[in-house]
């Protein structure tokens, strides 16, 4: 019986190019592994749909680098469902597919968290772009999908592109749910912080910064990681973020945001797959494991 093994995408099972991020990922994968066989723990690493592995045969298996799942949802769904009858997920099940829909920050703003400004738009709902910024009166838009990753489909909408954007919208809007944001323009001149948080605590952060003339951070785009040190306040809003979770996750991340006035907004909260830069504080692998260790107790 194995007792932990780490979850990721095929194309990072055994690839034969490792880009500088594919190497990343092995980089993490080894600095968690050291610190759970340190425990004593034995640790097997393989791709969620390997049709060759028996679940049933780990005692735990936590969900890492799954970055295809947006992809084929349905698919991966179906994996976690039928994976969590042989073996405990970490994070636990109900909370991974909670935080799969980005509807959950609907929820998180009704436990008392300050979340973006966000219109939650069900598929197929009779509106316009053009309706949702006069209801909202904002002039300035980010549209995205309730289930994706890495900017999937994700736009920002100028006001003099609202109509122009708006056959898009509604082709989006005909297949999935969609939220709709108000732009926050501090996302070109400042950023989005990344605040992780294992076991309700906070552990490090980072700082995304998207390329000039662009507002996506992520690396796919051009974005860049820097070092950050957030405020106790900060710190204290992603705790209280991170604890309002219908289920306490056992590791996580806490994007923020800020207005103009300088007041931190949550954009999201990964725990399914989260990118968490265990490379840029490799002291926080001990973390992670300890909270690990938890559910083998």
């Amino acid at each position: 019986m194995i007792d932990i093994t780490i979850v990721t995408a095929k194309a990072y099972d055994n690839p034969k190019d490792r880009p500088p991020y594919v190497q990343n990922i092995f980089k993490e994968y080894e600095l968690l592994k050291n610190a759970l066989t340190a425990r004593g723990f034995s640790v097997h690493r393989t791709y969620w749909d390997d049709p060759d592995f028996d679940w049933a045969t780990t005692k735990v298996a936590v969900i890492r680098t799954v970055w295809d799942y947006f992809e084929r949802f349905e698919a991966f769904n179906h994996w976690m469902e039928e994976a969590a009858k042989l073996t405990q997920l970490i994070n636990p099940l109900g909370l991974q597919q909670w935080n799969s829909h980005k509807f959950y920050l609907r929820d998180l703003e009704k436990n008392g968290v300050r979340i973006v400004p966000t219109e939650f738009v069900a598929k197929n709902t009779q509106i316009s772009l053009k309706e949702i910024s006069a209801n909202r009166s904002w002039n300035r838009l980010v549209i995205k999908p309730a289930i994706s990753a890495a900017a999937f489909h994700t736009y920002k909408v100028m006001e003099d592109e609202i109509e122009t954007m708006e056959h898009t919208f509604q082709e989006l809007l005909s297949s999935r749910d969609l939220l709709v944001l108000e732009y926050q323009e501090t996302i070109t001149t400042i950023g989005e912080a990344s605040l992780m948080v294992f076991n309700g605590k906070y552990t490090h952060a980072i700082l995304k910064r998207a390329k000039a003339g662009d507002f996506r951070v992520q690396d796919d785009f051009g974005g860049t990681v820097h070092d950050y040190e957030p405020s106790p306040e900060e710190i204290e809003f992603a705790e209280f973020a991170n604890a309002q979770c219908p289920e306490k996750p056992a590791y996580g991340r806490v994007d923020i945001v800020w207005d103009t006035e300088g007041t931190c907004y949550l954009s999201e909260m990964e725990f399914l797959d989260p990118e968490i830069w265990i490379r840029n504080a490799p002291e926080s692998a001990e973390h992670i494991a300890d909270s690990i260790a938890g559910y083998l107790v």
